[in-house]
């Protein structure tokens, strides 16, 4: 097999893996940079210039493995899609909103090039997917020459899959992102055993010691806490979530938490993106039952449209708990705007639930902890800050412990390290050596071909 990491920055970012197998070309992901814009932020597809792709797999609908995948089937118009029925449905809907970001940002930031595609490039892309059920191979034929293809349910948000290849009785295990624990709207991973001949694995956490008293269980209930505190005192609570995924489950924990009077009832408002996920995660439920949610919640809960003509600095207008996108505060989205009104009030909170960039407004939120001002950018609005911050981890991917557990466990004759910052890999590749000497371990160079 030969390998092409086509992220042109390494690390996390336009996530695009180019493999030769046998006769067959195929591409797993093609993502956006989520911190560069224009080109810049598409993976660097030079080295696949000239070159017919056979197969693409779509492994999740995060726009850093979606992202530029209409511009890839714009090229590739024969090539097959690969991926799970949820991720069919997901796509098109988040790219199409990436469109009309895109078509903002050429405004804000004169970038000529933007839309990098139009929404006929969604519809050839939709098109061109053909859906596979998890844990079912499909059989793929090139000439004389054949590969079969498996789909593994692999947590992290809906829809998610680990993809698992198979060519001349040769095992190759490509996890995508991954999470074994369950989460309150679907299942956790069930990645295929072992043994295996490759394992191409992402290393997210690698960088952070595990708390194991920071169980997904331990931090909802912590959570839940805190929001009664901000409520008790007559506060709002701003939980920024990120549209797939985060939105979906905190609505469901919120209404549990209602149900069985672990919370007060109480206004909920919500905004953005996630709003229409969530009818899209109706479908799917009816459709294949392989998430838990039943948008019926909302209307019980009586969730409530926000109201973002609001002005920074004047408290929000109505009392309750505002869960909105995006999940790192970024400029222009609503959690932005109703941090920017909440904060400057003592009674009220902020919740972050995931990880926030530290370029991100949301990240830089959480750096400078003890400040007393807060600069909001893009509102010209310096703001006091009197509100109370937390952060609760409800990541979405495994911690490192799993997932070297996990590649143990595979017997895996080489792994290749992907998705982790430098220091999350380095970490990985010490692990590795150490817990399984006989391993071929690879930390690919981006544009670099290696043979695996």
């Amino acid at each position: 097999m030969k390998l092409t990491d086509l992220n042109r920055y390494g690390a996390i970012g336009a996530n695009s893996l180019f493999v030769q197998i046998g006769s067959f070309n195929l591409l797993i992901d093609a993502g956006l940079h989520p911190k560069k814009l224009g080109y810049d932020a598409l993976p660097d597809f030079g080295p696949i210039e000239g070159i017919d792709l056979d197969l693409i797999v779509l492994t999740h609908c995060h726009l850093d493995h979606l992202g530029s995948m209409p511009i890839v089937t714009a090229h590739n118009p024969g090539a097959t899609v690969i991926t799970s029925a949820p991720n069919a449905t997901i796509a098109p809907r988040m790219l199409r909103n990436s469109i009309n970001v895109m078509k903002r940002q050429r405004e804000e930031h004169g970038i000529a090039e933007y839309p990098l595609f139009l929404h006929r490039d969604v519809a050839q892309f939709s098109r061109q997917i053909a859906i596979q059920r998890f844990e079912r191979g499909e059989i793929y034929r090139k000439g004389k020459d054949r590969i079969e293809v498996i789909l593994h349910p692999a947590g992290h948000v809906a829809g998610a899959a680990a993809v698992e290849v198979i060519h001349a009785n040769r095992r190759i295990i490509f996890t995508g992102d991954v999470l074994f624990t369950e989460q309150r709207t679907l299942p956790g991973a069930r990645l295929p055993k072992g043994p295996i001949d490759t394992l191409v694995m992402e290393t997210t956490h690698g960088a952070k010691i595990p708390d194991p008293t920071k169980t997904r269980a331990a931090e909802v209930d912590k959570l839940l806490d805190q929001i009664g505190v901000i409520l008790e005192r007559g506060g709002s609570c701003l939980i920024p979530v990120f549209a797939l995924g985060r939105m979906q489950e905190l609505f469901k924990i919120l209404y549990e938490a209602h149900n069985y009077g672990r919370l007060p009832r109480c206004p909920i408002f919500a905004a953005g993106l996630g709003m229409a996920i969530c009818e899209i995660f109706e479908t799917i439920r009816m459709q294949t039952r392989l998430i838990d949610f039943d948008i019926k919640m909302l209307e019980r809960m009586q969730v409530r449209a926000v109201d973002l003509n609001m002005r920074p600095g004047r408290d929000l207008p109505q009392k309750g708990i505002y869960l909105v996108s995006s999940g790192m505060m970024v400029e222009h989205t609503p959690s932005y705007g109703v941090a920017a009104s909440l904060l400057p009030h003592a009674p009220n909170g902020l919740c972050f639930v995931g990880y926030c960039d530290p370029d991100t407004p949301g990240g830089q939120l959480l750096a400078n902890q003890g400040v007393e001002t807060f600069f909001f950018d893009a509102l010209d609005y310096s703001c006091p800050i009197r509100a109370s911050i937390d952060r609760f981890d409800l990541s979405g991917h495994a911690d490192r412990e799993e997932l070297l557990n996990y590649a143990e466990g595979s017997a895996a004759r080489s792994i290749v390290l992907t998705h982790g910052d430098p220091t999350a890999r380095d970490w990985f590749k010490g692990a590795l050596a150490e817990r399984i000497p006989t391993a071929d371990i690879l930390d690919p160079e981006p544009l670099i071909d290696y043979v695996v």
